[in-house]
């Protein structure tokens, strides 16, 4: 058996999403919805939607490279949600960079 090819990651996404009371079920769905905007994204490594609470959802995604972090910065999904952070958001996401210094592949 051969181990599948992974591309090296070094960049990633931390971003923290709080929803407004009464929202936390399509902010849920919104999320889960994006996995297919995530998909077609050929510079996303890896995009995870996170539950951490009753209200505070995450996302954290890996890249190759820099490039491809502000591709998706740049992408159908932040713009998605920054669409309906008005409606969904209690306070406007915070997006963290991050550099990935170990992984296990």
């Amino acid at each position: 058996m051969t181990t599948p090819s992974i591309p090296a990651v070094t960049r990633s996404l931390l971003v923290r999403i709080e929803a407004k009371p009464g929202k936390e079920a399509e902010v849920e769905a919104f999320l889960r919805g994006a996995i297919g905007l995530a998909v077609e994204e050929r510079q996303t490594v890896h995009w995870f939607a996170l539950r951490l609470g009753p209200s505070t959802f995450g996302v954290f995604d890996t890249f190759a490279d820099e490039d491809g972090r502000q591709a998706h910065l740049e992408g159908p999904i932040a713009a998605a949600l920054m669409a309906r952070a008005p409606e969904l958001l209690a306070t406007a996401p915070v997006i963290e960079r991050v550099d990935i210094i170990a992984a296990k592949p």
